[in-house]
């Protein structure tokens, strides 16, 4: 696995992810994650530079916007409605005040695996290996599993053959999203 890691920051450097605009950065990282679900990323970063201008990356504003509303604000990300729904679920967690899990995530409507991870890695620096469709794709290419391995498989694979590091997980599952936009 760190052949592969090493072998694509060779071809693509450093990618620095997660890409933030606003000052709430955890925010906008837990948004972004639920934001690009079904999406590409350029929908998601017009959805956000909005919520921005609007000055709603903001829990407190969130809660209380109207669904409607916030539908229409986030419409070009796609499934608007049900995201809108996601969104105002998430911000009800965040207001509980019950502690960030992966269990806790999984337990909101809408948030999957894929989000939790993505939340848990990139905005609160647990590590989480995030598995997407290009992380799949990918091993699977490379002859590491099989087309259909569930998402923990696939995760603990990865996990098992690389060091427990957040900084790692992040910048190899940046560099895998980068050579799968590149393969097709």
């Amino acid at each position: 696995m760190l052949n592969i890691y090493n072998s694509l920051l060779k071809k693509y450097g450093k990618q620095n992810w997660w890409p933030c605009i606003t000052e709430n950065k955890q925010l906008e990282i837990c948004l972004g994650a639920i934001l690009t679900q079904n999406t590409s990323w350029n929908n998601v970063e017009k959805v956000i530079k909005l919520l921005n201008e609007k000055n709603l990356i903001d829990k407190e504003k969130l809660s209380k916007i109207q669904l409607r509303k916030l539908s229409s604000l986030i419409k070009s990300s796609g499934y608007h409605n049900q995201k809108a729904k996601k969104i105002k679920e998430f911000i009800k967690f965040l207001n509980s005040n019950n502690d960030i899990t992966r269990e806790n995530l999984l337990n909101i409507w809408g948030i999957g695996q894929e989000t939790a991870d993505s939340i848990l890695l990139y905005a609160y620096n647990k590590p989480y290996f995030v598995i997407d469709d290009y992380t799949k794709g990918i091993m699977h290419k490379l002859g590491y599993c099989k087309e259909n391995i569930s998402y923990e498989e696939l995760q603990n694979l990865i996990t098992k053959n690389i060091p427990e590091d957040v900084n790692l997980y992040k910048e190899f599952h940046a560099l895998l999203v980068q050579e799968g936009k590149s393969l097709k």
